[in-house]
């Protein structure tokens, strides 16, 4: 099936997909903030986390299901393959890339599936709790 939309189109719509502040990080942060928990959400550190709690070194990702290939519920778009193989997998192997960065320097490293934010934001917050607290 081809696109419905035309390049220029598709460009724009493309352009307006945030890769900050997304309704997961929105969830995820106001459950962490309403048990009392104080992060940062700008920091320098590689690969732009989405939440840094600098006092126990510790970097929260959230992943989207789509852009980092989720088992799950990533769906690998019909059109253009050959670009869209190359741009997730290039995804996948940049997060695993800064994981280990950031464990050289002394941060441990959490990643949520987005879907696991939208449908259990509790446990989620409770795995930040338990690598908080240890």
């Amino acid at each position: 099936m081809s696109d419905v939309m035309t390049p220029e189109q598709r460009s724009r719509c493309m352009s307006k997909i945030r890769g900050h502040n997304t309704k997961p990080e929105l969830i995820l942060r106001k459950s962490l903030w309403d048990c009392g928990f104080r992060y940062r959400l700008k920091s320098k550190l590689p690969g732009k986390p989405d939440v840094v709690f600098p006092g126990s070194r510790t970097v929260v990702f959230v992943d989207g299901c789509f852009w980092h290939g989720c088992p799950e519920h990533s769906v690998r778009p019909a059109t253009n393959r050959k670009f869209w193989d190359k741009k997730l997998s290039r995804n996948r192997e940049r997060d695993g890339e800064v994981n280990a960065k950031l464990k050289m320097l002394g941060w441990s490293v959490l990643r949520f599936w987005e879907h696991e934010i939208n449908s259990d934001v509790e446990r989620v917050v409770s795995a930040i709790a338990e690598q908080l607290t240890d």
